[in-house]
């Protein structure tokens, strides 16, 4: 047998995104994703790899050989060898006595702020200090309260610790103020890395600055200048503070403010629509980070009043000089990242924020944790004499679900990504993911949309299936499938890297988008109409179809299963169609009621006599040591009876085993009607998916749901990312190159 060896592309980095944004006056290096690390491989020997353990906040240490993380759910931080970047292997945890909310390192010792409380009424922890080398707590130092956000100066002479004694959400809806208040903790690091003040904490008060509830400060993040200046965010209180830690005064204090937003989604309605406006929302930062001695900037998560979707730059004086406004909304639409399900709340939710030089350059990093990405910017203050202003230069996808630590390693070129969701049944696990200047990776993102006629991104998402234009090689289409209320069909430009999704048309009935379907497949006619398969749901209501799409989007013909066909089926339907001639070739994923187990179905459909036809396809058993289930995702024309048959499992990450193209020839093959006993089909491997989805250096994706052989010979494959509803967000578009198995004879 023929076996194409067809390999996704590697690079260096990515150009600059064209977004719409300012460019940087000179290129900057990008980053590429070298590797990324599942936390359960840290768990102890003879713990089961299904228990949840969580990456939180994450930070280098020994010269940056070393990474370490929180853990809250094993009440440990972990410790991560990336002497090779690429090769990150487990170095075991540190059990710290409680609930670790965050960590700093300096030396060989580690300073982790320790949640002890017993109540929202009773909070208490405790700074653990940790020897690297031994894995000692060597000391245990009481903060008076609930410990969050731990930040060690510059020179190492103090230890920040901020101490939110977080409210209860249950109580009176969480509204503020819950005493008791918190506070600002400190303390001061000796020659040999020990707390000085160990036994007497300095505890710095904050009541009495917030018009917001300031008899109840709520401090969350804390980050220290080479002043010994400490800036503190207190979300919930929208307000700011600055601390000196040598005279243990506060200096200064501002509110954060808010902002008016244009072009947003406000709407959980399955449909990503950039049109609305918000008024006077209250930035409610989270995480804070100094761009120098001067001026810092802040990840507007927003908490239950606020949320302005973006980032902020702050002079110490408490100036505002740069505010994102809609412009991380807009970044995650255009790279099918935007998480719709949050649009009635914070959006893409900027949680994490995090600066660096690399190369001379100064850049900050900002986390959307409900879009799973980090948008990286380049400073432009070098540009226009220490203004605010933010150049985009790289999107970076996170590699796992809900990017809530950042941390940079310049000497290395470093950046490294700590994902928290973890959750074996879900197949997802967190994960920390490391992108290197320069380093050699997969160019991300793969797919982007241009601006749509009302100036906002095409959002897209869930790409389900793949179609390639009969005559322009340029050219592809995709549906989305039931996650969007909204169907639609994309039209992908491939003639650059990234591909570019440059138009999306609607498919509507009398005019009115069509309701309750699932585009799973897509075919593209000669006369530029499409047939579209919808997958049906017995428990929604939700019928098989196949759909004539004219050009305009409009349905020219519904066609529904025959009977025999329809009350046979199972949850998993059609999940691909194909146009041969005059003749629809149509995918089942999995076994229905009527099928031995482990044979599925390919359907045919002459569309002149309307004649069915029904054929076997066997299935490859579960290969995955987590089980699972086997199934179709596409079916593509080949030409001369010949097609591609997408088979994958429905395993991710480390238990994906099998993401297949198999070869069937039909042009001999006479399908039986439907009620009868069907052939069964010869299948033959043409490609094996699983190395090109694991070159991504990511979590590996699950669904490979689209399939196309563009008009040159050209093959294509893209990923279905789930909306980003519990899903890295990644929507990979491999691009397979030629070979002689797949191409249409002439």
């Amino acid at each position: 047998m023929h076996r194409p060896l067809l390999a996704v592309g590697l690079t260096a980095g990515l150009a600059p995104l064209a977004l719409g944004v300012a460019a940087p006056a000179q290129a900057t290096e990008p980053f590429a994703r070298v590797s990324s690390f599942p936390v359960f491989l840290n768990l102890p020997d003879g713990k089961d790899p299904a228990t949840e353990t969580v990456a939180e906040i994450v930070v280098p240490a020994l010269d940056g050989n070393m990474l370490v993380y929180t853990d809250s759910e094993l009440e440990a931080i972990g410790k991560v060898d990336i002497t090779d970047p690429a090769n990150p292997k487990a170095a075991g945890i540190v059990m710290v006595g409680g609930e670790p909310t965050s960590v700093a390192v300096r030396g060989k010792h580690a300073y982790v702020g320790v949640n002890t409380s017993e109540s929202f009424l009773a909070p208490s922890g405790h700074v653990a200090v940790v020897d690297l080398t031994t894995d000692a707590v060597t000391a245990t130092c009481d903060v008076q309260g609930q410990p969050d956000s731990v930040s060690l100066s510059p020179d190492g002479r103090y230890l920040a610790i901020a101490v939110e004694n977080e409210r209860d959400e249950d109580l009176n809806d969480g509204v503020i103020p819950q005493l008791p208040a918190g506070h600002l903790a400190s303390f001061q690091v000796d020659g040999s890395g020990a707390l000085a003040n160990c036994a007497g904490v300095t505890v710095t008060a904050l009541t009495g600055l917030a018009e917001i509830a300031g008899d109840d400060p709520e401090p969350e993040f804390v980050a220290i200048n080479s002043q010994n200046h400490a800036v503190i965010t207190m979300q919930e209180n929208n307000h700011l503070a600055i601390v000196d830690l040598a005279a243990n005064t506060v200096v200064r204090h501002f509110s954060a403010g808010s902002v008016n937003l244009t072009h947003v989604d406000i709407e959980r309605d399955g449909a990503i629509t950039m049109t609305a406006s918000k008024t006077g929302l209250r930035r409610e930062p989270d995480a804070v980070a100094w761009l120098d001695d001067r001026r810092f900037v802040t990840a507007n998560e927003g908490d239950y009043e606020g949320g302005s979707r973006g980032f902020s730059v702050f002079s110490a004086e408490g100036a505002l000089l740069y505010d994102s406004g809609n412009a991380t909304e807009h970044l995650a639409a255009s790279l099918g990242h935007y998480p719709e399900k949050r649009s009635g709340k914070k959006g893409s939710e900027p949680e994490g924020v995090a600066a660096g030089t690399f190369a001379g350059e100064r850049l900050v990093m900002v986390g959307l944790e409900r879009a799973n990405l980090v948008a990286l910017y380049r400073d432009g203050a070098a540009d226009q004499g220490g203004s605010g202003r933010m150049d985009l230069v790289q999107a970076l996808p996170s590699g796992g679900v809900g990017p809530e630590g950042i941390a940079t390693i310049a000497s290395r070129g470093l950046i490294v990504i700590s994902n928290e969701k973890d959750s074996a049944d879900d197949k997802l696990r967190s994960t920390i993911t490391l992108y290197q200047q320069g380093g050699v990776g997969p160019a991300l993102p793969q797919i982007v949309s241009v601006n749509g006629p009302d100036g906002a991104p095409i959002g897209w998402g869930a790409l389900s299936g793949l179609a390639a234009n009969p005559s322009d090689p340029t050219i592809l289409y995709a549906v989305s499938d039931s996650f969007y209320s909204v169907p639609q069909i994309f039209t992908l430009d491939v003639s650059s890297e990234p591909a570019r999704i440059v138009a999306a048309r609607t498919i509507t009935k009398d005019g009115a988008p069509v309701e309750n379907l699932d585009p799973e497949g897509i075919a593209a006619a000669p006369d530029g109409s499409f047939y579209v398969a919808s997958e049906g749901h017995p428990k929604k209501d939700r019928s098989s179809l196949i759909l004539h799409v004219k050009p305009d989007g409009e349905v020219a013909r519904e066609i529904t299963l025959p009977e025999v066909l329809e009350s046979a089926k199972k949850r998993f339907g059609l999940e691909g169609v194909a146009l041969d001639g005059n003749r629809l070739y149509l995918a089942v994923q999995r076994e229905w009621n009527d099928d031995p187990k482990g044979m599925t179905k390919i359907l045919t459909l002459d569309l002149a006599s309307n004649t069915w036809g029904v054929m076997h396809y066997p299935l490859d058993k579960p290969e995955s040591a987590a089980g699972g289930w086997v199934g179709l995702s596409e079916i593509t024309a080949l030409g001369d009876g010949r097609f591609a048959i997408v088979e994958r499992d429905n395993q991710a990450g480390t238990d994906a085993a099998i993401k297949r193209v198999y070869q069937v020839d039909l042009s001999a093959v006479s399908p039986a009607a439907p009620g009868e006993t069907p052939p069964v089909l010869t299948k033959t491997l043409a490609m094996d998916l699983l190395p090109m989805l694991r070159a991504a250096n990511g979590w590996t994706a699950d669904k490979v749901e689209g399939f196309a052989l563009a008009a040159d010979g050209q093959v294509y494959a893209v990923t279905d990312n789930d909306g980003v509803d519990d899903s890295p967000g990644e929507s990979l578009f491999l691009r397979l190159g030629t070979g002689t198995l797949l191409q249409a004879s002439n």
